[in-house]
């Protein structure tokens, strides 16, 4: 009921400025926060890529993009916090407006454009939090770095954020950056993953410690583009595919007001197709690379469907936005039945 009231009046703001707006109020509620939240229970902990999650409820990427929140959103019941995305050089995003709600689907469509800080400034705001659970940093490229030289963006990303992340996400599906989302056709793919996963083991080496590398796809691929991504994270030897980013496609939303705006959509519309690209890679990959359902989850069920589909975790974003906290406790309460 409480967050219902907050979001009436949320909702009635520009799409960016409440998004800001809620994520400050959280922090001025300090550890009162947690009232919102639901604790740990044992009985929830999962270990994936080799890490301890304390649930199977996670945070995706975008809300938090500078890390800037980590101990409010923490405390709220997420079981891994995913922050970015970040580039090496800060950069201001899209013009607005570029963040726009499709209430009626409970959906979102945006364009935002990897804005953020930059990687050193994130890093800062990490060190500043508590927070000290399971933190996925998830990396791109800057938008004027040609597409030949992406590697030098995700390496430098990469080096930058190794000792402090959990796991690193390589994001590669954002339809906001321009020919990002060339770098999952097979060849780019195949010299982009080699680059990183030899930078991943230097640095293994280098601090003793193996971090696990995550590659974030988009639900807009056809069936030869999927069994091609799953053969080169097996031969790559990825750590896991988060499954999936926003849809460039429009379907369930047609007519709608906002249907023409260019950008990834999010929310409801997207759980279909999202967990169908989730099912047929956990058909070709058997087990062998863990996956991370993402994508429409707006109830305790879809989080189960996301599960039932072959992912091991699952991360909130549009849903989040739409049902507040008590869908961290719902999925939590449904992976847990």
């Amino acid at each position: 009921m409480l967050y219902r009231l907050a979001r009436s009046a949320l909702f009635r703001l520009d799409p960016e400025t409440a998004h800001e707006l809620s994520l400050k109020s959280m922090c001025a509620l300090g550890p009162a926060v947690a009232l919102l939240g639901a604790g740990s229970d044992r009985g929830e902990e999962r270990t994936v890529m080799g890490i301890r999650f304390p649930n199977p409820v996670g945070l995706a990427a975008g809300m938090d993009k500078n890390a800037q929140y980590l101990d409010p959103l923490a405390a709220l019941g997420f079981g891994h916090l995913e922050v970015g995305t970040v580039t090496p050089r800060p950069q201001p995003g899209n013009p607005r407006p570029r963040l726009f709600r499709l209430v009626e689907h409970e959906a979102i469509i945006n364009r935002m454009g990897f804005n953020n800080v930059g990687v050193e400034a994130l890093l800062r705001n990490v060190e500043k939090s508590a927070f000290r659970g399971v933190l996925g940093i998830n990396i791109g490229k800057n938008f004027d770095t040609p597409i030949e030289r992406a590697a030098d963006d995700y390496l430098a990303c990469l080096d930058a954020v190794y000792d402090r992340a959990t796991y690193i996400a390589v994001n590669i599906s954002s339809p906001n950056t321009k020919n990002l989302r060339d770098l999952q056709s097979g060849q780019m793919l195949d010299g982009l993953l080699a680059a990183i996963m030899a930078r991943r083991d230097a640095l293994a080496a280098r601090a003793g410690r193996t971090k696990p590398l995550a590659v974030k796809i988009a639900p807009d691929l056809d069936d030869e583009q999927i069994a091609t991504i799953a053969e080169l994270a097996l031969r790559h030897r990825v750590d896991a595919l988060i499954a999936t980013n926003t849809t460039i496609g429009r379907a369930g939303v047609e007519g709608h007001r906002h249907a023409g705006e260019s950008g990834g959509l999010s929310g409801r519309p997207v759980f279909a197709v999202s967990t169908e690209v989730l099912r047929k890679l956990a058909r070709l990959l058997a087990g062998r690379i863990p996956l991370i359902g993402v994508g429409g989850i707006l109830t305790g069920g879809d989080a189960k469907a996301k599960i039932d589909a072959g992912a091991s975790l699952v991360q909130l974003y549009t849903g989040f936005i739409y049902r507040g906290p008590g869908l961290i406790a719902e999925a939590r309460r449904a992976l847990k039945a």
